[in-house]
């Protein structure tokens, strides 16, 4: 027996286990935007999370998304765009939209990387940006056979963000700097190569994940919950999985110091396979200012707490949201679809240093994330 509220953009299920207790489940549902995260579906997800935080009876939540092709394809942008260019053409905050959403957004990322209980993701199809920082921040992360998985914010003057740090520091380093500096998108096999999955489901059959935790015989116990729902994932049906694709990608030297240099030796990775040539051609045709931004990210964040990295995202989004480049990103890709930026820097040899800092200096006080932690 299953209790269930729709709240528009995204419906609440609770799932009657034996013993009185509950299988809590939230799916993003609007399918007409691949159910892009916007600012009340940010707040519906975080009342609701609190509310079942609250309650001894709910053992586990699940996060879905509905429809075929996503679970999420990112965050709203359209809507950020408009906010920033009302407050570009007013030449003063006038909508704090943008402001507030990345706060909020945030929040609730660190809330579910903290959560007091199991959480687990179905990441189905098109799991990108935020979609990507809800999916990283669940214990279980399943993907299935037709899974697309990306930070490819380097093609809109954004930067890899909602936990993306503490996602890439998972990984890698010559990883990590591939996949923030060209946003490749990465299959169900190279998700559980990188860490980014830990598990998979056939997407024909994804519904039987919600039926296997509903069959386990949970307790009030988290420690043994999460062994118990551990034990049940392993025993997914097998999927045909594609080839991971990052396998292709050899180990490289990094350097956190100097942009123009790690460039040049992504560059001699050229022709080594058609995923690694269509990286760098996301990285050549997006923003130097992003660009930028992730190696210094990286570099910061080694030794950071996840409460930080997430202050330090802050920082960054709200310094792209009052410059040029992230806007003009969004206008040339989703808005008019030109597909030619104007970066308030041609290219990476042009991009002043002291650009790239000034995004990781402190927006506002007291910070809005001041709390985490």
């Amino acid at each position: 027996m299953s209790n269930v509220m729709e709240q528009g953009s995204v419906v609440f299920s609770e799932h009657m286990l034996a013993s009185h207790l509950v299988l809590a489940e939230a799916r993003l549902n609007v399918e007409s935007t691949l159910n892009s995260l916007n600012l009340e579906m940010i707040q519906l997800l975080t009342q609701a999370l609190d509310d079942w935080a609250k309650r001894p009876e709910v053992v586990a939540v699940l996060l879905t998304g509905a429809g075929e092709k996503a679970f999420c394809a990112g965050g709203d942008i359209q809507a950020l765009y408009h906010a920033i260019v009302e407050n570009n053409q007013a030449k003063a905050v006038i909508n704090r939209y943008p402001f507030e959403f990345f706060a909020q957004e945030y929040a609730l990322d660190y809330l579910l990387h903290s959560y007091s209980k199991p959480v687990i993701c179905l990441g189905h199809g098109v799991v990108m940006g935020g979609g990507m920082g809800l999916f990283s921040a669940a214990r279980f992360r399943v993907a299935t056979e037709r899974s697309k998985l990306a930070l490819p914010e380097i093609t809109i003057g954004l930067f890899p963000d909602a936990g993306a740090t503490w996602s890439l520091n998972q990984m890698a380093p010559h990883q990590a700097v591939f996949l923030g500096l060209t946003g490749s998108h990465l299959n169900a096999a190279d998700a559980l190569a990188v860490g980014l999955a830990t598990h998979v489901v056939p997407h024909a059959e994804r519904e039987i994940l919600l039926a296997k935790l509903k069959a386990v015989s949970f307790t009030e116990d988290t420690a043994s919950n999460m062994q118990l729902i551990a034990d049940s994932l392993a025993g997914l049906p097998d999927v045909e999985m594609p080839v991971a694709e990052i396998q292709q990608l050899p180990v490289f030297a990094t350097t956190f110091d100097d942009l123009v240099k790690q460039v040049q030796v992504l560059d001699g990775l050229q022709g080594l396979s058609k995923w690694i040539d269509r990286g760098l051609q996301n990285l050549h045709g997006g923003c130097p200012t992003t660009a930028g931004i992730v190696l210094e990210q990286l570099r910061r964040s080694a030794d950071m707490s996840l409460a930080e990295m997430f202050r330090m995202e802050y920082n960054i989004a709200c310094h792209c949201a009052t410059n040029l480049d992230f806007a003009e990103g969004v206008r040339a890709l989703l808005i008019e679809k030109d597909g030619s930026p104007n970066w308030q820097y041609p290219d990476i040899n042009t991009l002043p240093q002291a650009h790239v800092m000034a995004h990781f200096s402190t927006f506002e006080t007291p910070h809005p994330l001041s709390g985490l932690e």
